[in-house]
């Protein structure tokens, strides 16, 4: 297993994670690939690709621990990536485009001019056959990726920011600012809202029916989609939480969380519980420097290979850590020195 992280400071950075021990963890990579902000992040179970500001996609191998080479289609910064399997990658920037690229030869296969504004998100159906993606022209597009072109357009009154299909794509929800709009495939049209107060940074899917909310403030909410209830809350972190992500392991749903207080939890959760204390059990917590980051987005993926968790972290701590030889340096060379005056 392996836990990957990144920051403002444009590092990704990697720990060897041991299932099952809350502190098993030890410093595996490094890797300064970009030179602004990371803005988006995608795994598979051998890639790790970044996209940021200055509008490139890099390539990490996390078999071999390498830099694998760079995508340069795009011409903005990359807002969204995700990949279908080991053999696609769909990627959305700022200039309006979503590209598909064959992982094996890295080639873009197809770049469409999805939206008039921005790609703000997208999301690939269950079946790969299908994509949705939101842009800042108030549109929500489908994508037939098999013929690589557009199957339906729907205007919406407001620019949505996330889209997401359910695990068993028989729906999919869209979020505008602090509502979550929930849409059955087979109509197309919405079949409830959950709203929240605070503006909604990311959701997940825990089932096909449980849907986890995490907004501009501290508490994780688990919504049913079929009666849009709260089924229960908690309070995650101190601050607000940038992301969200959750995995099966074992037969336990397991979500991981990052917040601006600078930790990375992660949780077993067990929604068949009737106390909270029960239904959530923090038993990994990531410690970060809360002066020296800031996290922009999370991502897990749970593979044979590797697992990872998308958060920003490192540049300050190796500073850090030169700054800890200096300061050696000099102490020895003061004793030294006094060394040398007491024999005059």
């Amino acid at each position: 297993m392996e836990l990957v992280a990144g920051c403002y400071e444009q590092v990704l950075f990697g720990f060897a994670a041991r299932p099952g021990e809350a502190c098993g963890l030890t410093p595996d990579f490094t890797n300064h690939a970009h030179t602004a902000s990371l803005s988006a992040v995608a795994v598979n179970s051998k890639y790790v690709v970044t996209g940021s500001r200055d509008e490139s996609i890099q390539i990490y191998d996390m078999r071999k621990k390498v830099e694998h080479g760079a995508l340069l289609q795009h011409n903005g910064t990359i807002t969204c990536l995700e990949f279908y399997g080991t053999a696609h990658l769909l990627s959305g920037a700022e200039d309006g485009l979503i590209c598909i690229w064959n992982t094996k030869r890295w080639e873009c296969l197809k770049s469409i001019k999805a939206h008039k504004g921005h790609v703000t998100s997208l999301s690939i159906h269950p079946s790969g056959k299908l994509a949705l993606s939101v842009g800042t022209d108030k549109t929500l597009r489908t994508w037939n990726l098999v013929e690589g072109r557009s199957a339906f357009i729907k205007n919406l009154k407001q620019n949505a920011h996330i889209i997401k299909w359910s695990p068993n794509g028989e729906k999919y929800v869209t979020v505008i600012t602090n509502k979550v709009d929930i849409y059955k495939l087979d109509t197309a049209s919405i079949t409830g809202t959950i709203t929240i107060e605070k503006r909604i940074s990311s959701i997940r899917f825990i089932t096909d029916s449980v849907l986890a909310i995490a907004g501009d403030d501290e508490i994780i909410r688990f919504y049913s989609c079929d009666s849009q209830k709260c089924l229960c809350e908690f309070k995650a972190h101190e601050n607000r939480i940038k992301d969200i992500y959750s995995f099966e392991r074992e037969g336990q749903h397991v979500i991981v969380t990052a917040s601006s207080d600078g930790y990375i939890k992660v949780w077993n959760l067990d929604l068949n519980k009737k106390n909270i204390n029960q239904i959530v059990e923090c038993f990994v917590i990531i410690i970060n420097f809360k002066p020296l980051y800031t996290y922009v987005c999370l991502h897990v993926f749970y593979a044979p290979v590797c697992f990872g968790i998308f958060y920003f972290l490192l540049t300050k701590l190796l500073r850090l850590e030169k700054i800890l030889k200096i300061i050696k340096s000099i102490t020895i060379l003061c004793t030294f020195i006094s060394c040398i005056f007491k024999q005059f």
